[in-house]
C-alpha cells in the first residue's frame, strides 16, 4: 500500500500546547491549517472550557462550550439554550429572524411539527430501501473516477455521490448536480474567498442580510425550489419537494411560501455539504493511516465500526450555536440572559473524558460515543441514518477496488469555523 504523510499529525501538534491568550475562536485564518482548531479545542478543554471568546463588531462575542459534557447538556435543554436566536455566529434582529427562520432556528411544538413533514423519508425503513440504488450509484461513481488513475477525491467521489443522492430525494435530473454543489459551496462557504459571491459580514452583504447566510446564491435556489414546488403541488409524489407541499404538518399549520423557501435550502445545503466533508476527510484518513487502511481491506467487517470513526474524526459541523434565555451557571461560568453559547461539536469529538487516545484514528475503536449529528437534541441532524448509510457503502464499495493510493497535491481547507471542509484531496491510485 502506497500512500503520502506529509501534512501534520495532530496528535503530534497538540503535544506543544497553544497559550491560553493565544486561543481565538472567531479568526477564521486559524481554520486554514488542519491543525491549529485542534490545539485550540485541547487547550480550551484543559483550561477553559467554558470560555468567553470576544469578537469584531457587529458581533458581540460568545461563550465557547469545549468539553463532550457540557455539550450534550446545552444540546439537550431546549428551554434554556434556544435556537430561535440562530445556530450560527451572526446576530440577527427581529426583522432577519422573521424573514430567514428554518427549521434549525425552532424549537418546541412548531419545530417538531415540520421535522415531521419529512422524518419518515429519513427514517429506516425507506433508507435501508435505498441500499441497492446507492450501491449502483456508488459503483457508477467510482468506475468514473478510479478509470482516471490521477484525480480529485473531491470533485469526483465525495461531492459528486451525496449530491446524486440528493437529486433522487428531490427527485430532480442529473443535469442539475452541479448547480446544487454549486450553490452549496457559495452559501456554505460565505465567509471563503473563493466560494463566497459576496463575504459575511463585508459592508457589501449588507444588502443581503434578510437572505440565509447573507448569500445571493440563497435566491438562486429560492426560485428553483420554486418551479419544483409549482410542478408538484396537488400530486401523489413521495419525493421531498412533494412532501414538503402537500402535507399539513401536525401542528395544523401550512407551511408557508417562506417557510417552503427555507426549509428547501436547507435541504439542499444540508443533503450535500456534511456528508461529502465527512467522506473526504475519512479518505484523508486513511491516506495518513495506511495501517488503518490495510485493517479495513484485511477485514471488511469492521467498515460499519469504522464509519463511526470516521464521523468522529471528520466532524464535519465545527460548531452549532444556541442563546441562553436566562442567566445559567455552566462549567463554572455564569451565563447571562441573551449571550451566545456555541456548542463545539468537533471538540467534544476530541474529549479525552470520553475517548481513549482521541487523537488517534481507530477504525476498530469501540464506545464510539460522538457527537457529530448532536447530543440528545431535539435538533439531532434529521438525516443522520442516510449520512451512515453513505458513508458506509461508499467505502465498502471503494476500499476493494484500490491496490495503492498515494497523495498527489495540497489539500487546502475551506475558509470557515462552522464547516469544517476540505477543497481538493488530488490522489493517485493503484487498482486492486
Amino acid at each position: 500500500m502506497t500512500t503520502s504523510t506529509h501534512l501534520p499529525s495532530v496528535r503530534e501538534a497538540v503535544q506543544e500546547p497553544m497559550p491560553l491568550d493565544e486561543v481565538d475562536l472567531a479568526d477564521l485564518d486559524n481554520f486554514t491549517d488542519g491543525v491549529t482548531p485542534w490545539r485550540m479545542f485541547h487547550t480550551l478543554r484543559h483550561q477553559d472550557p467554558v470560555h468567553w471568546q470576544p469578537e469584531e463588531a457587529p458581533n458581540s462575542g460568545f461563550w465557547a462550550v469545549t468539553r463532550h459534557a457540557d455539550i450534550a447538556r446545552v444540546d439537550r435543554d431546549a428551554e434554556t439554550f434556544t435556537s430561535t436566536r440562530f445556530v450560527n455566529l451572526e446576530e440577527v434582529d427581529e426583522d432577519q429572524i422573521k424573514k430567514r427562520a428554518s427549521i434549525l432556528e425552532l424549537d418546541g411544538v412548531r419545530h417538531r411539527a415540520l421535522r415531521g413533514v419529512i422524518q419518515r423519508q429519513f427514517g429506516a425503513s425507506v433508507i435501508n430501501s435505498y441500499t441497492d440504488f446507492l450501491r449502483g450509484l456508488t459503483a457508477t461513481t467510482l468506475d468514473t473516477a478510479l478509470a482516471k488513475g490521477t484525480f480529485d477525491f473531491v470533485a469526483d467521489v465525495s461531492a459528486d455521490f451525496p449530491i446524486n443522492v440528493l437529486a433522487r430525494l428531490l427527485d430532480v435530473q442529473p443535469e442539475d448536480n452541479q448547480r446544487l454543489i454549486d450553490w452549496g459551496n457559495r452559501i456554505i462557504g460565505n465567509t471563503d474567498p473563493d466560494y463566497a459571491d459576496v463575504l459575511l459580514n463585508s459592508a457589501d452583504s449588507e444588502q443581503y442580510r434578510h437572505l440565509p447566510f447573507r448569500s445571493p446564491a440563497s435566491l438562486e435556489v429560492f426560485e428553483y425550489g420554486r418551479e419544483l414546488a409549482r410542478q408538484r403541488r396537488g400530486g401523489g409524489g413521495t419525493d421531498l419537494v412533494s412532501k414538503l407541499v402537500n402535507t399539513t404538518p401536525k401542528d395544523g399549520v401550512p407551511l408557508s411560501p417562506q417557510d417552503f423557501d427555507n426549509y428547501f435550502l436547507l435541504l439542499v445545503v444540508a443533503g450535500n455539504e456534511t456528508t461529502r466533508h465527512t467522506i473526504t476527510h475519512s479518505m484523508l484518513a486513511l491516506l495518513q493511516h495506511p495501517e488503518q487502511l490495510a485493517r479495513l481491506q484485511e477485514d471488511p467487517s469492521l467498515i460499519p465500526v469504522a464509519t463511526e470513526e470516521f464521523l468522529r474524526w471528520a466532524s464535519p459541523v465545527y460548531h452549532f450555536r444556541r442563546t441562553a434565555t436566562r442567566d445559567v451557571e455552566l462549567g463554572g461560568k455564569q451565563v447571562k440572559e441573551g449571550d451566545k453559547v456555541v456548542m463545539w461539536y468537533a471538540s467534544g469529538n476530541r474529549d479525552e473524558e470520553v475517548f481513549g487516545n482521541p487523537h488517534d484514528f481507530d477504525v476498530a475503536r469501540a464506545d464510539n460515543d460522538h457527537v457529530t449529528f448532536g447530543k440528545g437534541s431535539p435538533h439531532l441532524c434529521l438525516g443522520n441514518l442516510l449520512a451512515r448509510t453513505e458513508i458506509r457503502i461508499m467505502f465498502e464499495e471503494l476500499i476493494p477496488r484500490i491496490a495503492g493510493i498515494r497523495l498527489v497535491g495540497d489539500v487546502p481547507r475551506v475558509r470557515s469555523n462552522f464547516v469544517n471542509g476540505i477543497k481538493k484531496l488530488p490522489v493517485e491510485v493503484t487498482l486492486a
